[in-house]
């Protein structure tokens, strides 16, 4: 990856666009309108908006934008999709550290000086985070309200890596990471995956220290058009594979009790979930539920136990695969008071 020739903004803000006409100009306005934090100065910065071949007017306003705005630099490509686009971002940037920001959402006026600011105080930190506001309606939206709220409750280091398996635990475009995190863990994949996850796994996995600092620094819109709506790579089965490939890994690295585990739940999603962890070796002892039902049962010739059959603190390694709403903060609770240690269980 290499920068092109002249001067180096400290901080070049990767855009990736496709058919945005409608959302586009607030977005740009939003980071020409940011500013400094107390004790946080703003950096110079750069916007990269790479347009992916849109149909609409998209690349038209940001060409107009750019006359209007030196530190804009629009690309032009043919659509091949976000993970291409975001490459050629990563490609032209010239600052030190990247942000990222999507075309239909908002950054908050101290974004850039707030995250830039967290970077250059802590180097052993790779990527700074923020919580972030939701754009959308809660009412109508409300799972994936419940999902911003849970991705925002997940700030320091540990707090993400231990969840990372659950979900992706970094909204992608409230992210600010450094140009030698992509030089040492590797820019983004294409595949049948969701790209940004895959980032953060692979990233994770390699020794990243990730960071999400406790102020919201950008508006999330729902957007109709959002990639986890439209996008076959952001399917349960496509998420499924995916996490199964990092969790054997770290399965097999850290659990003494390899390929051997528990899990919590032995309801019909928590068993699809985890069904690609068996291609990679994983054994499922027994699944371990409340419901009188299910006890007693054998699912594909794995019992269903209930919870006093599980091992001892210490004894076995845990899947908490509950996924109804407070279920699994409630099996967290339970654990805990049972005296299993953090490191004993993993969210899936």
């Amino acid at each position: 990856m290499k920068a092109t020739d002249g001067l180096r903004p400290l901080v070049s803000v990767i855009m990736p666009v496709y058919n945005a006409a409608a959302s586009l100009a607030a977005s740009l306005e939003s980071l020409w309108a940011q500013r400094a934090a107390p004790g946080c100065p703003l950096p110079d910065f750069e916007v990269l908006a790479v347009d992916d071949g849109s149909t609409d007017d998209s690349l038209t306003i940001l060409r107009h934008a750019a006359r209007r705005e030196a530190r804009l630099r629009p690309i032009a490509l043919p659509h091949r999709g976000i993970t291409h686009a975001l490459n050629a971002g990563l490609a032209a940037a010239r600052g030190t550290f990247f942000a990222r920001m999507d075309a239909d959402d908002v950054a908050l006026p101290e974004r850039l000086a707030r995250q830039a600011a967290h970077l250059a105080a802590r180097p052993e930190l790779h990527l700074s985070a923020s919580v972030v506001d939701f754009g959308g309606d809660r009412h109508s939206a409300a799972g994936f309200a419940h999902f911003v709220d849970w991705q925002n409750s997940l700030q320091s280091h540990a707090q993400i890596s231990r969840d990372r398996f659950r979900d992706t635990p970094l909204c992608h475009p409230a992210t600010m990471f450094r140009r030698t995190a992509v030089e040492q863990f590797g820019e983004y994949r294409h595949g049948d995956f969701p790209e940004d996850w895959e980032l953060w796994l692979r990233w994770l996995d390699r020794g990243a220290c990730m960071e999400k600092l406790p102020q919201p620094l950008l508006r999330w819109n729902d957007s109709p058009r959002r990639l986890t709506r439209a996008d076959a790579r952001y399917r349960r089965a496509a998420c499924d594979r995916l996490r199964a490939t990092w969790l054997a890994r770290e399965l097999a690295r850290s659990n003494p009790f390899h390929p051997n585990v528990w899990v919590l739940g032995a309801g019909r999603v928590a068993r699809q979930r985890l069904a690609p962890l068996v291609g990679h070796g994983i054994r499922i002892a027994a699944y371990v539920d409340i419901d009188p039902r299910k006890i007693g049962n054998r699912i594909n010739g794995i019992p269903v136990v209930g919870r006093k059959a599980l091992p001892g603190p210490g004894k076995c390694c845990i899947l908490n695969a509950l996924t109804a709403h407070g279920a699994d903060e409630e099996a967290a609770r339970w654990l805990a008071s049972a005296g299993y240690a953090p490191e004993q269980w993993w969210l899936v």
